[in-house]
């Protein structure tokens, strides 16, 4: 079975859900991600949205997104790329599913919030301000996890010494 880096794991699911649980012969969970991926794709219509958004046509973006369908693609997504960093990740490793976490919920924020917010007069739409919020869950996520690695060595240290 082929071992991936953490990295290269990620870059293969964020291209596709599902592709980083096939190239490591996970066959049935990366079947399943691409199924998902395709359905809440096609039902959301969320590739004419992005082509629109890239296009600067948020309007059309909008008018042709089905939200309630697209809402829930970034746990999938964000799942899926979990799932795939942790085949890849050492066993040790503690907490990594926060950032992930934090990341679909700011996304799905983001998304929810889209029809409704300008920045610096600009409106970003479904496509862009979700990527947007992307980045403070993400931030949220490293936060609290080096938060709780903290505690935890505060911990270990404070038994160590009694």
């Amino acid at each position: 079975m082929k071992k991936l880096g953490k990295l290269e794991a990620v870059l293969w699911s964020v291209a596709f859900p599902g592709f980083s649980q096939l190239l490591i012969h996970q066959y049935i969970k990366g079947l399943l991600f691409v199924i998902l991926e395709f359905i809440i794709n096609v039902n959301s219509r969320f590739n004419s949205a992005i082509m629109y958004s890239f296009l600067g046509e948020i309007e059309k973006a909008e008018r042709v997104i089905d939200y309630q369908w697209l809402m829930f693609y970034p746990c999938v997504y964000m799942f899926a790329m979990w799932d795939a960093y942790r085949s890849a990740m050492p066993a040790e490793e503690k907490h990594s599913y926060l950032p992930f976490v934090f990341g679909a919920y700011f996304v799905t924020v983001g998304l929810m919030v889209s029809p409704k917010v300008n920045i610096l007069h600009i409106h970003p739409g479904p496509v862009f301000l979700p990527m947007i919020f992307l980045i403070p869950g993400l931030l949220a996520g490293f936060i609290i996890q080096l938060f709780i690695k903290t505690l935890m060595k505060d911990s270990k240290r404070k038994k160590a010494s009694n």
